[in-house]
């Protein structure tokens, strides 16, 4: 059974639509990870409304949502997730340290409640199943899918993700602040020898002394802590909003060059990590 990834959304911050993002996208973080028969999606971006859109049509009504954390750019394409309008369909949503706040479903329910929605949640007619846990919690997701997760250095913090499936591993590391010349000892723990990394590429070294603070990371870093945990491939993601397609196109061929293999994600693009 495949074990895959599609990328529906690939930046940080704010949605982007505009000629000069077409060719990496616009949209904000959403991926959809196939392994075997079990759908998970990571974050609930603006992309989760096309990804809503295509598993309507392929008629698949169960999936499982795993949340790093609920910034804006995060989130903000769950009240446009059409299946969750849809009776007979069945989501298991999942977020970290979000008890003291109410839990996952309070704070998901915050942004569509009036005045700033004019839907609230209870209008989801499917089955939505809101599960709360600790940062570094383990847990399965099916019978040969299971997740590892670490704490993340971010403005009211964040998950990372290690999916493992019968033998093979993606990990999700994405909304992260480095420090210069010291190795986050919690990526490099849950990256170690993964087969696919999807990391936090957001800035250049160059920019990064002047966004110190703001929770992101550069794609020179991605690949500093994926030689030392011997990764096999990256992906830089959650690209900058400013960073255009020409931009973008210049990052890809220096990281290229930096670290053989290494790809910055693209909205539509799918990597299969085993087969």
């Amino acid at each position: 059974m495949s074990f895959e990834v599609k990328f529906w959304g690939v930046r940080g911050s704010i949605a982007c639509p505009s000629p000069h993002h077409v060719r990496y996208g616009g949209n904000t973080s959403c991926l959809e990870v196939r392994a075997g028969g079990t759908l998970v999606i990571l974050d609930a971006g603006t992309g989760i409304k096309s990804l809503g859109d295509s598993l309507l049509q392929r008629g698949i009504q169960k999936a499982h949502l795993l949340l790093t954390h609920v910034h804006w750019d995060h989130i903000s394409g769950f009240p446009f997730f059409a299946p969750a309008y849809q009776p007979n369909y069945r989501f298991e949503i999942k977020a970290a340290n979000l008890s003291p706040l109410g839990g996952v479903r309070e704070v998901l329910a915050g942004q569509m409640a009036k005045p700033t929605f004019p839907v609230p949640i209870d209008a989801m007619r499917s089955e939505l199943i809101f599960e709360d846990f600790a940062r570094g919690d383990s847990f399965s997701i099916a019978r040969d899918l299971r997740a590892r997760t670490a704490t993340l250095n971010h403005p009211n913090g964040a998950t990372a993700y290690r999916l493992q499936y019968k033998g093979k591993s993606l990990c999700y590391v994405t909304d992260t602040e480095h420090v210069i010349d010291k190795p986050d000892q919690n990526v490099l723990g849950i990256i170690q020898g993964a087969d696919l990394v999807i990391y936090d590429g957001m800035y250049t070294d160059e920019e990064f002394t002047d966004k110190i603070g703001w929770g992101h990371s550069t794609w020179q870093e991605a690949v500093r802590l994926c030689r030392v945990a011997e990764v096999k491939q990256l992906v830089v993601f959650h690209h900058e909003p400013s960073h255009d397609d020409r931009f973008m196109a210049r990052i890809e061929k220096q990281a290229r060059k930096a670290l053989k293999g290494t790809i910055v994600a693209r909205e539509g693009m799918r990597l299969k990590i085993a087969q």
